[in-house]
């Protein structure tokens, strides 16, 4: 995989960039010799695993060319142009999106087909959307439409403007007690047809998101996650039967990162009228996870027959910075640095204090607590001072949810396998 960066400026306004070094461009990083274990750069510090991420641009891209399906990542997980360049490279249909703001950055990376897997409906929104498309003409956007009132919105905003513009929309389909979307056939149907009778949209196809009600068990997730595939594929029928649809092919998009494989029959719809686009959206497979996503993967090998998929890119190292008693270290590395959104983070590798190498943390050791710089490592006293943290060892901290880990940096190094520091990847939240 080539080592894509945009050349951005690295000083000590960005956190973890050693204070005493010279600023450097993205590019110029790698000339420095740094490396994570030799204590280069400051700690805590998020870094980004180069193969582990070449790894897994190829292994989902490979996932959706072998099912005949397209891949829209979802953006907002990394917001990191860089990283958004290396998936368009590795042959993205397209970005995902949840806001205007995201889409302007993602546009600005090189997306020129953008789903934004949202509803649209402030003024200043449409008129950003708007804006974005007159200026690229090759780019196309589709945003989300679930009741009357938005589509409403939608038409106010294009008359008060004296707009011609008009927008690129898919219905929405939801699940009773989750988030947004139609819930009924019913409700969806006289939705498609306004849809089809505006002159504010384009009505292009349908949507939905099955990570809801995903609960890492396989007959469940199955069940629940099919029950929806069948619901959207039967308003899809419905619209194409009635020629609602505005376009030559019919846009079918689903897929957060837990179980996407299950959403796949719908993006390989058959019988309809026209061309299906499939369009699969998973974000969170550029870096993976070591908890929530870890084990729904499991599930997704069993259910597909893979020996290997997604490997974690992304840790962040803290250093032990107290043993105030037995049983307890303080780290470096608090809420400001890594997700806690799901679950604690998890210690995945030990490097002792002075040493270039890292092995597997014990497997007794956990995060507690985190406040707002500390979180709180546990360990058995009883084990001996050889399998105790000491002050000054380094812990590689994994992740459960990569989103919340991105927003809390600025900028994260790549590093190689043994800790050089290669590259550098920005984030635009």
């Amino acid at each position: 995989m080539t080592n894509t960066t945009t050349d951005f400026t690295l000083d000590a306004t960005s956190k973890s960039f050693p204070i005493a070094a010279a600023p450097c461009r993205a590019s110029e990083i790698a000339a420095r010799g740094w490396n994570v274990l030799a204590d280069d750069l400051a700690f805590p510090l998020a870094v980004l695993s180069r193969t582990a991420l070449a790894h897994n641009l190829a292994w989902m891209q490979d996932f959706a060319q072998r099912k005949g399906i397209a891949l829209a990542p979802h953006g907002k997980t990394t917001m990191s142009p860089e990283l958004f360049a290396q998936q368009l490279a590795a042959g993205a249909w397209g970005l995902t999106f949840a806001t205007a703001f995201q889409v302007a950055v993602g546009v600005e990376a090189g997306a020129r087909r953008v789903i934004i897997a949202n509803q649209v409906v402030c003024d200043a929104d449409l008129d950003a959307l708007d804006a974005l498309l007159a200026r690229h003409a090759d780019l196309t956007v589709w945003f989300l439409v679930d009741s009357l009132a938005q589509l409403a919105l939608v038409e106010d905003w294009k008359q008060r403007r004296g707009s011609a513009r008009v927008f690129n929309v898919l219905l929405e389909m939801g699940i009773p007690g989750q988030r947004t979307g139609c819930r009924t056939l019913d409700a969806a149907l006289a939705l498609a047809r306004a849809l089809a009778a505006s002159k504010a949209v384009h009505f292009d196809g349908t949507e939905c998101y099955e990570g809801g009600v995903a609960r890492c068990d396989n007959e469940h997730d199955a069940r629940e996650v099919t029950a929806l595939v069948r619901r959207v594929l039967e308003v899809a029928r419905a619209c194409d039967a009635e020629h609602l649809l505005a376009q030559d092919r019919i846009l079918l998009t689903a897929g957060g990162s837990a179980v996407f494989d299950l959403v796949v029959p719908l993006l390989q719809a058959q019988g309809l009228s026209r061309p299906v686009e499939g369009v699969l959206r998973s974000g969170c497979y550029v870096t993976h996870d070591h908890g929530n996503y870890a084990r729904f993967l499991k599930n997704v090998e069993q259910r597909e027959g893979l020996d290997d998929s997604l490997r974690p890119a992304l840790t962040v190292w803290a250093m032990v910075q107290s043993v105030p008693e037995p049983g307890l270290a303080l780290l470096t590395c608090g809420r400001r640095d890594i997700s806690y959104d799901l679950e604690m983070p998890i210690p995945v590798q030990l490097a002792r204090r002075g040493e270039r190498s890292a092995a597997a943390a014990p497997a007794g050791w956990s995060v507690s607590a985190l406040n707002d710089q500390h979180a709180y490592l546990r360990f058995d006293a009883a084990a001996g001072d050889a399998a105790a943290p000491r002050v000054g060892d380094r812990v590689a901290l994994g992740i459960s949810h990569p989103c919340t880990t991105f927003d809390k940096w600025r900028w994260m190094p790549l590093v190689e396998d043994d800790g050089a520091v290669t590259g550098a990847i920005s984030t635009r939240f």
